[in-house]
């Protein structure tokens, strides 16, 4: 059976900033990173580096770090296509997240990539997340 990194990135990073950690540690894949790569790009980490551990590789996740917040809702990070109910979009019906404040993540036929650019490219693909 296999495992569901892109559940277990959203996860870690749900956990740690409900628990106002500010560094998550992950298994290092090839979506996680791509996916880490977005979220840093997009502003809702403020750092993502690498390390390597005898045989294993791991990302390091540093949150933005937001004083005197209150606590975020635990559905700021929602898994929406899993391996058992995978959901596509096509280019003209991919969701618009709080009116184009939060992002949709998509795995779509020339890579990863969040909604605004799969729209500008005119492709849909997989739903992965929905992030605001």
């Amino acid at each position: 059976m296999g495992r569901d990194t892109i559940a277990e990135l959203i996860t870690s990073i749900r956990n740690a900033e409900m628990d106002r950690k500010g560094v998550v540690r992950i298994t290092s894949t090839n979506i996680t990173e791509t996916i880490g790569k977005i979220l840093f790009r997009e502003g809702f980490i403020e750092n993502i580096r690498k390390s390597r551990e005898e045989d294993k590789s791991f990302l390091v996740l540093t949150l933005r770090y937001r004083r005197n917040r209150k606590r975020l809702p635990r559905n700021f990070l929602k898994r929406i296509s899993r391996p058992g109910l995978r959901i596509y979009a096509k280019a003209e019906r991919i969701p618009i997240i709080l009116g184009g404040m939060g992002i949709v993540i998509l795995s779509t036929s020339r890579g990863i990539m969040t909604d605004r650019e799969a729209r500008l490219e005119g492709i849909g693909g997989e739903i992965l997340c929905y992030i605001w």
